[in-house]
């Protein structure tokens, strides 16, 4: 089947794209990151759920078909390509996490994440492509042939330096194996002596520093980035309106929280969103995620789209963590900017 991802960006690089070729993905890769709370609290706050639910959910969102990217731990990625062949008649594009540098390893009692980040990367290309190693260039994939590389700078000029040497050798692996990408760039993840608000300007210089050595068989299809404000999303596609860029969801917020980061940065020239946190956390993902389709195709704005999913929760017998009057409420601090 077509995938809708690669219709979209066909789109969006014709100058042809319109509201309904907005790219939304579903991150359900936080078991490369958190471990055994991946899965997010149990409602009842009798503990985690498990990765029998987790997965649950990747399913049922899939089969929804409102996303157009399905982001999953390479592990995963094989039960469901693999094994299950749940993307087979599916729109939605698998895709698997490529790396896991030191920064998101965010177990409980760890302190790794307050240190520089360090690179490193569980699953070879191989692995999530075809399912083993040293794989023959001719054999059919059997995972994904996307994945999501992350980057994190910290001003750092030993931790930088490993990290973009770690970004090059990825690079010309997935150009010489076939395999597409979408870069991540995370904030510091530690004290950088850069004033807060101007990291959205340390990001889009590395942003434009880095791309500029990158050849276009090497290029990321697009960029996943946090939200600074609208001054520093249109500094980046001023610069270079090639670029299609996507805001990361960050903490799960109030719903009118995602429902306004996923608007405001589309008006200022966003071409997607990819939510984990905010999609798992919420107390009706499949509500949730219709909702936030529409919000990107322009069918309703986020007050509406806050109402709309409340009706869904009442329609579903769901008892929401929030009620409507604290879930209208904006929170994120990036959208006060």
């Amino acid at each position: 089947m077509n995938k809708s991802l690669d219709e979209k960006l066909a789109r969006i690089r014709a100058g042809t794209a319109t509201d309904r070729d907005f790219i939304l993905a579903d991150a359900k890769d936080a078991d490369m990151a958190f471990g055994v709370a991946a899965p997010g609290p149990k409602r009842d706050g009798s503990g985690w759920k498990s990765l029998p639910e987790y997965l649950e959910q990747a399913r049922a969102i899939v089969r929804q078909g409102l996303v157009d990217i399905m982001l999953l731990s390479a592990s995963n990625l094989e039960r469901l390509t693999t094994a299950e062949q749940l993307f087979r008649d599916s729109a939605v594009t698998p895709a698997a996490r490529a790396n896991d540098s030191s920064d998101i390893w965010l177990v409980r009692g760890g302190s790794y994440a307050t240190q520089p980040s360090r690179p490193f990367h569980s699953a070879s290309i191989d692995q999530i492509k075809y399912g083993r190693a040293n794989a023959e260039p001719s054999r059919p994939v059997a995972g994904a042939d996307l994945g999501l590389y992350s980057v994190t700078f910290t001003n750092n000029l030993e931790a930088d330096h490993r990290t973009l040497e770690a970004f090059r050798a990825f690079r010309d692996e997935a150009e010489s194996k076939g395999f597409r990408y979408f870069l991540e760039v995370f904030n510091p993840n530690v004290a950088t002596g850069i004033e807060s608000q101007a990291i959205g300007q340390f990001l889009n210089d590395h942003i434009a520093r880095t791309l500029a050595g990158v050849t276009s068989r090497a290029r990321p299809l697009f960029l996943k980035i946090p939200y600074h404000g609208p001054s520093a999303l249109e500094e980046l596609l001023s610069y270079d309106p090639s670029l299609v860029v996507g805001i990361m969801g960050g903490a799960a917020g109030t719903t009118r929280d995602a429902f306004e980061l996923l608007s405001e940065s589309k008006r200022h020239g966003g071409r997607a969103a990819l939510f984990g946190r905010k999609i798992n956390l919420s107390d009706h993902p499949l509500a949730f995620v219709e909702n936030l389709r529409r919000i990107a195709s322009g069918e309703i704005g986020p007050v509406e789209g806050v109402k709309a999913y409340h009706d869904a929760l009442r329609q579903a017998g769901v008892q929401p963590a929030r009620d409507l009057e604290s879930d209208l409420l904006i929170t994120d601090p990036a959208l006060s900017r």
